[in-house]
């Protein structure tokens, strides 16, 4: 048979498969855009398009099956440990060790790493077996993995896949390598209480970078933690049935948990007057919109009276828009804001000066010739929302001690099972998608698209200062993946398969059948999901 490898016209015989076909480093595949393990048997004339570490899809294979083998190896050395996967941290995942029996060390991550390194040098293969459901159940029931007990009961398939590393059986969500011997380099750090998985990432496949720490960002999961352990929702199997017995008080109860982030916040704005200057700043889709307009409510319940500035307004003429390493303008560039024009104007406003702030006409990609004229009294707050926001080089002729910095991101805690994490950017690519199709007229397609745009520009302007933010604010609420589903599920089915975009489309399809459904009408008003599904009071 003839059939298309990575571009080139190839012949091959009857039940070949991938594997045979190519250079060690490439961890799975994609058939006629549909995603496959290396293992898949070719029995018709087929488009093949291998995935290496160099993509992020080939960065989230690589790290469930490294996860693997972590928890292969933690089950050899501590029979009773539960291997909890948190969340990403720096440029690794953190990891929990529960039910161990003793304290954990900076020995025991060394002696866990060596195991791993073992089993990695000695090219273990990974097997893949379908099996019926209750059988798979039986099998999770019999080794102690109760989470994904109840993930296959809430699941509707008959069948479902078990992978295998040697002994150990697990079940993934994503495909996973051939063998364990390409699942290199990574190091395990001791971080209390856990460890950190520490890996290559997409941008940089053959090495691992260093360690960075993240105080501020690790907090704010700690809290996220402790606040699903409240809600009793930590991954998706509990999340579930919690919206089947009672939905209604999940939702008070998390939109209360926000509520009070926001007065807390407000209440060190206040203890700080010096701090006139309000920034937000925060990745795509986190909701800094709405996040502006309840903070900006509540200061003035206080009595204050808060103006806003969009730095959208500050744009340059789309003709001087610096452009990208491809030559196409980047918009997210911090030059691509007129930063004289702005921090003067932002300075003379401080000192109580009326200032012509600029409107940008989007449609003729310029500035209109009459803007509208401010004045703010002294100690009135000026919030300002926008991806530059905690980045000092977008206001450095305002004083450090003059400026409020909040960092706003949707970082989701909530888990698939015990070792299936769900990536916070998973959570915010639906949210946009919802948003993009909802209110700017864009398909599904258009969105996945531009998203790599998208994170391109988050890791360059915005991640590298989030922890410069006096204060984080999670704007990820546990039940909004139910929600969301309902607007999500239609728009994905419509991504054709003969764009490369829809491996990731169906994906997304796959991961969202976990979610029981959540009617709409049951969302406040206010709710910061409102901004993305429609109905918030904020927007006319």
């Amino acid at each position: 048979m003839h059939i298309t490898l990575d571009g080139k016209k190839i012949e091959v015989a009857p039940k070949t498969k991938v594997l045979d076909l190519i250079n060690d480093g490439t961890l799975a595949c994609k058939v006629n855009n549909h995603l496959e393990e290396l293992t898949y048997e070719i029995n018709s004339e087929v488009e093949i398009k291998t995935i290496n570490l160099s993509s992020v899809l080939g960065q989230r294979i690589f790290e469930r099956s490294l996860v693997f083998v972590l928890v292969r190896a933690v089950r050899e050395l501590y029979p009773s440990a539960r291997v909890v996967v948190q969340h990403s941290l720096s440029n690794g995942i953190f990891v929990e060790l529960k039910d161990i029996g003793q304290a954990i060390s900076p020995v025991m991550a060394k002696i866990i790493s060596a195991r791993m390194q073992e089993i990695i040098e000695s090219k273990e293969p990974f097997e893949k077996e379908i099996v019926r459901k209750y059988e798979a159940e039986k099998l999770f029931l019999d080794d102690g993995q109760l989470d994904k007990v109840e993930l296959l009961r809430q699941r509707p398939e008959e069948y479902v896949a078990v992978y295998s590393l040697g002994w150990y059986k697990d079940y993934s969500h994503l495909p996973v390598v051939p063998h364990a011997g390409l699942l290199q380099p990574f190091a395990l750090k001791f971080y209390l209480p856990g460890f950190i998985l520490q890996m290559p990432t997409y941008k940089n496949p053959n090495k691992i970078a260093p360690y960075k720490e993240q105080q501020k960002l690790a907090q704010v999961f700690c809290e996220e933690e402790e606040q699903a352990e409240i809600l009793g929702v930590n991954d998706v199997p509990s999340l579930n049935r919690k919206i089947i017995t009672d939905a209604k008080r999940l939702i008070l109860i998390s939109e209360a948990i926000q509520s009070r982030k926001f007065t807390e916040i407000t209440q060190q704005i206040v203890a700080n007057p010096e701090k006139r200057l309000i920034l937000i700043a925060g990745p795509s889709s986190s909701g800094k919109t709405t996040f502006a307009q309840r903070l900006s409510i509540q200061l003035e319940s206080l009595g204050y009276k808060p103006i806003s500035i969009s730095l959208d307004d500050y744009f340059v003429n789309r003709d001087k828009t610096p452009l990208d390493e491809e030559g196409q303008p980047d918009f997210e560039n911090i030059n691509a804001i007129e930063l004289d024009l702005f921090n003067d104007q932002l300075a003379r406003l401080m000192q109580g000066e009326t200032v012509e702030v600029p409107l940008y006409n989007f449609k003729l990609g310029k500035r209109e010739e009459k803007g509208r004229l401010i004045k703010v009294e002294p100690n009135q707050p000026i919030i300002i929302e926008g991806i530059h926001g905690l980045n000092e080089e977008l206001t450095p002729a305002i004083p450090k001690g003059r400026k409020f910095k909040i960092y706003v991101s949707a970082l989701t805690q909530l888990n698939i099972d015990d070792h299936n994490r769900i990536p916070t950017t998973d959570a915010r690519l639906i949210r946009r998608m919802v948003r993009d199709y909802q209110f700017r007229g864009h398909d599904a397609l258009r969105t996945l698209q531009f998203w790599p745009k998208v994170r391109q520009g988050e890791e360059k302007y915005i991640f590298p200062f989030q922890e410069e933010a006096d204060i984080m604010f999670n704007s990820a609420l546990p039940y909004e993946l139910t929600v969301l589903k309902k607007y999500a599920e239609p728009i994905l089915a419509k991504v054709p398969d003969t764009e490369d975009e829809y491996t990731e489309a169906q994906r997304l399809l796959k991961f969202l059948q976990y979610f029981v459904d959540l009617p709409v009408e049951t969302i406040p008003y206010d709710s910061i999901l409102r901004e993305f599904i429609g109905g918030s009071v904020f927007y006319s």
